[in-house]
């Protein structure tokens, strides 16, 4: 078992320098992991971040419409349905076949699936929004994967973007309710790959505190599906913004906000 120390603290992401043949058996190991957690279930299937992406994510995009939406990784596509009909068409991008369907609440959607590094067979530009959410962390080569999805937004596109940017414990082992791999970026790192990509932020937020699932353990549809639940939230998150760590050592490092969230939006080329 190789030494992942550096890793633990956070100085590089596991994963993101393997090889081909490391990444396409990571690949291969999580298509299905989102479906086998549950998510392959349609009739009892419920999206639980509305109210989060309104609050961190749409308020935050330019008016008027999307022709071309991208749904990274967006298995029903629900997380899209609070502006659906800002919306032209979409396309998901999803290795796994359990969630295919031929449209959204009526909008257009066709599924592709990634290459086996996490390449898009898609055309460069081919996009005027990308919606990223939770869906990195899952990947080997997520440094790779930022710069193609800002290869197929158009300049001036916008992305969001959520993902958590603590360990999420020790990845070796087994983990109950997460997939063999996932693991979280560190947000130095996030934002690095990000500026790589040549995407601007726009937006920043830090959430997911983890005493708010506690607070609001009786809400039926989940905190994260409150906009008063999602607003205390973002306040503790932001009060311990000065704790952000990746793997914590005690108890205090333990609280502080476990999630980052994104508006980025695609440089366009600077004019001669």
């Amino acid at each position: 078992m190789e030494d992942i120390r550096i890793y633990l603290e956070g100085k590089r992401l596991y994963g993101d320098d393997f090889d081909a043949s490391r990444i396409a058996d990571w690949l291969a190991d999580e298509k299905e992991g989102y479906a086998e957690l549950g998510a392959k279930d349609r009739e009892n299937y419920r999206y639980g971040y509305h109210a989060w992406n309104r609050f961190h994510g749409f308020r935050h995009l330019r008016p008027g419409n999307f022709a071309h939406v991208l749904g990274f990784g967006s298995a029903y596509g629900d997380e899209l349905l609070p502006i659906l009909a800002r919306i032209g068409d979409i396309t998901i991008v999803d290795p796994s076949d359990a969630f295919l369907q031929e449209s959204i609440h009526g909008v257009h959607a066709r599924y592709v699936k990634p290459g086996s590094n996490g390449s898009l067979p898609l055309e460069s530009g081919a996009f005027d929004l990308v919606s990223c959410l939770g869906v990195l962390h899952h990947i080997p080569n997520v440094g790779a994967v930022v710069e193609e999805l800002a290869r197929v937004l158009r300049p001036g596109g916008q992305m969001l973007l959520r993902e958590p940017i603590i360990s999420m414990g020790d990845w070796r082992k087994p983990r109950r309710g997460l997939t063999r791999h996932e693991r979280g970026i560190p947000v130095d790192i996030l934002e690095t790959m990000l500026e790589r990509a040549g995407f601007i932020v726009r937006h920043r937020a830090l959430c997911a505190f983890p005493l708010t699932p506690r607070i609001f353990r009786m809400l039926p549809a989940g905190p994260y599906n409150s906009k008063f639940a999602t607003v205390v939230d973002a306040t503790l998150s932001t009060a311990f913004a000065w704790n952000v760590n990746y793997h914590p050592r005690n108890a205090l490092q333990r609280l502080r906000p476990t999630s980052a969230y994104y508006v980025v939006e695609k440089r366009s080329p600077q004019k001669v």
